[in-house]
C-alpha cells in the first residue's frame, strides 16, 4: 500500500479509503490510485486484513461426493449468491454420517469460516447437526429441520401436489408414483404430496414403487407397470428417472401421453428434449441459494432464527408428455 500510496502522490490512508470504498475521495484521487493499484499488480493481504477487521469473509458449505443434480444445482446457486461479498470454501465428505459431517465442521471452524451451510438431503445429516455446537453459525439446506437449527427448502412436497392435481385435472382416475431413495428428505416429501393430493380428490393410491434416483431405476420399475393397462399417469420423483420409464413404455408399445401421462420433477436442462419433451416440477435453486446466503448471514449478525425459514415455491412446467386419458 506505501507502493500504491508513493506512485499516486496521495496518502496511505486514502489508498485504504478507496480499496474500503469509501464515498469521500475525490473521483481523480480515486482513479489515480486505482491506476497505480493496476500499475503495480497489486493485490490486498487477506491474511493481513482478517488480523485487523477479525472477519475472513469466508463461507464453509459442506456437501457430499455426488453428481445428483439437485444437490450439485444447490451448491451452485448458493456459492453463486454468495460471490460478491463472501469467498465459499467446499467440503466434499463421501457420506453425510454424523462423523463425516461434524469432521467437516471442525476443520471449517479451525479455518476460522464466519458460517457453515450444510447441504443435507439425508436423514443422517439432519441428525448430526443437532449435534454441532450452537455458537456456530450454522444453517441446513434441502431439508426442513427443527429448532435450534435453521433450514431452507424447496417446498418438495407442494410440487409433488402440483404434479399429482396436473394429472389428475386432465381427467385420470389415479396416479402412480415412481419414488427416489426412502433415505432422502426430498424423496419423503414428494410421497407426502403425491399422498394427500389423491386424498384430497378421493383418488385410490396405488402401491409405492421406490428405488434410486437414476434412468437405470426408473426402467426397471418401468418395466413393472408398462404392461398394466390400468396405469394411464406416472409422477417420477426425478427427470432421470422419468427418462427411465419413457424408456421402458416406449419398448412395451405404450405412447406418451395417449396412453400413459408421465411427469417429472427438476426440471434439468435436457428435460425439454426427451422424447416426447417432459412436464415436469422445477426448483429455483438460485431462489434457494439467495435465500440460504441470507439467513445465514442474518445468524452470523446475531439475527436469530430458529427451525425451517418459508420454503421456496416450485413451478409446474407443462410440457407434451402428459394429457387426458383416452376415452
Amino acid at each position: 500500500m506505501t507502493d500504491v500510496a508513493q506512485l499516486a502522490g496521495v496518502s496511505h490512508q486514502t489508498v485504504s479509503r478507496v480499496l474500503n470504498d469509501h464515498p469521500n475521495v475525490r473521483p481523480q484521487t480515486r482513479a489515480l490510485v486505482l491506476a497505480a493499484i493496476t500499475e503495480l499488480g497489486y493485490r490486498p493481504n487477506a491474511a493481513a486484513r482478517t488480523l485487523v477487521t477479525r472477519r475472513t469473509h469466508t463461507l464453509g458449505v459442506i456437501s457430499f461426493d455426488t453428481t445428483l443434480y439437485g444437490p450439485a444445482s444447490m451448491l451452485y446457486g448458493i456459492e453463486r449468491a454468495a460471490r460478491d461479498s463472501y469467498f465459499v470454501a467446499i467440503a466434499s465428505v463421501p457420506e453425510l454420517d454424523r462423523r463425516s459431517v461434524l469432521d467437516a465442521v471442525d476443520r471449517f471452524v479451525g479455518q476460522g469460516v464466519e458460517g457453515i451451510i450444510v447441504i443435507a438431503p439425508q436423514d443422517s445429516a439432519v441428525e448430526a447437526l443437532y449435534h454441532v455446537p450452537e455458537a456456530i453459525p450454522l444453517l441446513a439446506v434441502g431439508c426442513r429441520t427443527s429448532p435450534p437449527v435453521p433450514s431452507v427448502a424447496v417446498d418438495n412436497a407442494e410440487g409433488a401436489a402440483l404434479a399429482t392435481r396436473h394429472l389428475l385435472s386432465l381427467g385420470h382416475r389415479t396416479v402412480h408414483h415412481l419414488a427416489g431413495p426412502a433415505t432422502w428428505l426430498d424423496a419423503q416429501a414428494r410421497v407426502d404430496g403425491w399422498r394427500q393430493a389423491l386424498c384430497e380428490a378421493g383418488a385410490e393410491e396405488p402401491p409405492l414403487l421406490s428405488a434410486d434416483w437414476s434412468a437405470a431405476a426408473g426402467y426397471d420399475l418401468g418395466l413393472q407397470i408398462a404392461t398394466d393397462d390400468s396405469v394411464t399417469a406416472v409422477f417420477c420423483a426425478n427427470d432421470p428417472m422419468a427418462l427411465g420409464l419413457l424408456r421402458a413404455l416406449s419398448e412395451q408399445g405404450r405412447r406418451v401421453p395417449e396412453d400413459v401421462s408421465v411427469i417429472g420433477f427438476d426440471d434439468i436442462p435436457e428435460s425439454a428434449y426427451f422424447l416426447p419433451p417432459l412436464t415436469t416440477v422445477r426448483q429455483h435453486f438460485g431462489e434457494l441459494g439467495r435465500r440460504a446466503l441470507d439467513a445465514l448471514v442474518g445468524l452470523i449478525h446475531g439475527r436469530n432464527q430458529a427451525g425451517p425459514a418459508e420454503p421456496v415455491a416450485p413451478q409446474l412446467v407443462i410440457r407434451s408428455s402428459t394429457g387426458p386419458p383416452r376415452s
